[in-house]
Parts: structure tokens; C-alpha cells; sequence
């Protein structure tokens, strides 16, 4: 399977001048990116790390998590993203 591009930053610019933001399901952040006027998807792949994977028109966001929410941990795999809490707490 090929590994999926995408642009890796921290959670802060992620969610920097963000009027919205929220985490749908467990690893998939989503934010609204008011300069382009879409929402960015991003699978976080550390407490304070992003990989945007997807910007979207607010027409597209649940269509697009749908595709995106299966993939969550394939995507964290690929990243070497060990699949416990360890990498929500902060260490």
C-alpha cells in the first residue's frame, strides 16, 4: 500500500486561526482554515503533531471523513505511530 503525502506540522499551526476545530473520531482533527475558506483534515500522528491530509469545501467535510476515518491507523502505522495512550500524554 502506498504510503500516503501529505504535510506534517505541528498541532498548533494546525489549528492556528482556526474559528472551528474538533476531533470527530479518535486521531482525525479537522479545522477550518479561514484565509482559503475550507476545512483542513489532518491525522494527528503525536500529542503535538499533524499530518494534513485533506482540505475540503464545508460541502465535502463528512463525505471526505468518511473516506479518511477508516484509514486512521494505516496512516498512523506509516508514520511509526504506536497505537496507544503513550502518545497522547505528552512524553
Amino acid at each position: 500500500m502506498d504510503k500516503i503525502e501529505g504535510k506534517i506540522m505541528s498541532k498548533e499551526a494546525f489549528l492556528n486561526n482556526s474559528a472551528y476545530s474538533k476531533e470527530p473520531y479518535e486521531g482525525i482533527l479537522v479545522s477550518s482554515d479561514l484565509e482559503k475558506q475550507q476545512y483542513q483534515i489532518g491525522v494527528q500522528l503525536s500529542e503535538g503533531q499533524v499530518l494534513l491530509v485533506d482540505q475540503v469545501t464545508d460541502h465535502e467535510v463528512k463525505e471526505r471523513l468518511l473516506t479518511w476515518i477508516p484509514r486512521v491507523n494505516e496512516i498512523q502505522r506509516q508514520y511509526g505511530v504506536k497505537n496507544d495512550l503513550e502518545n497522547y500524554l505528552g512524553k
